[in-house]
């Protein structure tokens, strides 16, 4: 093999594999908006969702028991406080990935 033919074959290699990356790179997301607003709608509904079966489980305990509610309180309590733990731990997983995407622009616009 010679060296300009070895030249030539490196040259067609690298411009496959750039129509590869290419073709594999993200298209522009156009809907940005509105996915951060099902972020917010995600972390609410997480919230609610913890308080509503809290508030279930202390209504049947109240009930099955024939006690005051005390039950109520206690789990709807508790239902709030694990539905404020999962939405911080949703608020922490986008922020990461924000953070991810962040340093993959920055580390793009380096190169």
């Amino acid at each position: 093999m010679t060296d300009d033919d070895q030249k030539q074959r490196m040259a067609q290699l690298e411009a496959r594999l750039a129509q590869a990356k290419q073709a594999q790179a993200p298209k522009p997301r156009a809907d940005e908006h509105y996915s951060l607003a099902n972020q917010a709608w995600r972390m609410v509904i997480e919230l609610v969702a913890g308080l509503g079966i809290g508030f279930g489980i202390g209504y049947g305990l109240d009930s099955l028991f024939g006690t005051i509610p005390i039950f109520l309180v206690l789990f709807t309590l508790m239902g709030l406080a694990a539905g404020v733990k999962t939405m911080l731990r949703s608020a922490q997983e986008i922020q990461e990935q924000k953070l991810a995407e962040q340093a993959d622009k920055d580390t793009e616009s380096r190169d």
